[in-house]
């Protein structure tokens, strides 16, 4: 776990620079949308749609935008949004790298061909549905800041039903739970006074490809980079681990 939380960290610190590419803010829009859809167009009672709210804010998207999106998952702003559907791809990269790919479309066709070109250019291929799928399990994961005292962080965690948790840097620490605890978790560590800085769903990869080439290296992030740079594509995860020192020479 420690490796893909590596990862994510790193992905993070990356959405910081993404978010100036403009891809972000269709995502994030687009998350929004099927929030709305698949549930009440209310962030009051709507958990997913609270947290991709969130994120949509936090990632300098307009308010305005932001309602917008609300709308169209809602039916309520016009245009054709209630075909996106949301999409799992499967595949694997440089090495054997399995890699998940979460995407909402509106022609799967299109997203399909797209990926596949991205995959192929470098150095991967798309398989088929289920060939790496059953190396990962899907969770909850908060993102805490501010931690001062661990102790107290693990037993806000253990009170709010989480399975596990992991300091992933100063002050940081990443706190996992099953999907459908998320929302009680998130809320029983603010009740603790613990600062969450972000809520989301992961998938965990149950066995991990270490990568010492550099080349191998080079390779898996430009196809990463260039799957996350496709408007359909959501979120990107990978079972592959590698040095500190490897890692900041790819960033």
């Amino acid at each position: 776990m420690a490796g893909h939380s590596k990862w994510a960290n790193i992905k993070r610190q990356k959405a910081v620079v993404d978010a100036k590419r403009g891809n972000i803010f269709t995502q994030l829009s687009r998350a929004i949308i099927v929030a709305a859809r698949n549930g009440v167009p209310d962030p009051a009672g709507n958990f997913q749609l609270r947290t991709a709210i969130d994120k949509a804010k936090a990632a300098g998207i307009p308010n305005d935008n932001i309602e917008r999106a609300i709308a169209k998952g809602a039916g309520t702003f016009g245009g054709d949004n209630s075909s996106l559907e949301e999409i799992r791809y499967e595949g694997y990269g440089a090495g054997g790298v399995a890699i998940l790919i979460e995407a909402l479309t509106d022609n799967r066709n299109r997203t399909a061909a797209d990926l596949r070109v991205a995959f192929s250019k470098n150095g991967g291929n798309l398989g088929e549905t289920g060939c790496v799928g059953w190396m990962f399990t899907q969770k909850g994961v908060c993102v805490v800041s501010g931690v001062l005292d661990e102790e107290q962080l693990l037993e806000a965690s253990l009170e709010g039903n989480a399975e596990s948790y992991e300091m992933t840097e100063d002050e940081t620490a990443e706190v996992f739970t099953e999907v459908a605890n998320l929302e009680t978790l998130s809320q029983t560590l603010k009740a603790k006074g613990f600062k969450v800085a972000d809520v989301e769903l992961r998938w965990i990869p149950g066995n991990q490809v270490e990568v010492t080439d550099s080349e191998q290296a080079r390779s898996l992030f430009k196809l990463i980079d260039t799957l996350e740079g496709l408007d359909d594509v959501q979120n990107v995860t990978a079972n592959f681990d590698m040095a500190d020192n490897l890692m900041a020479t790819m960033v």
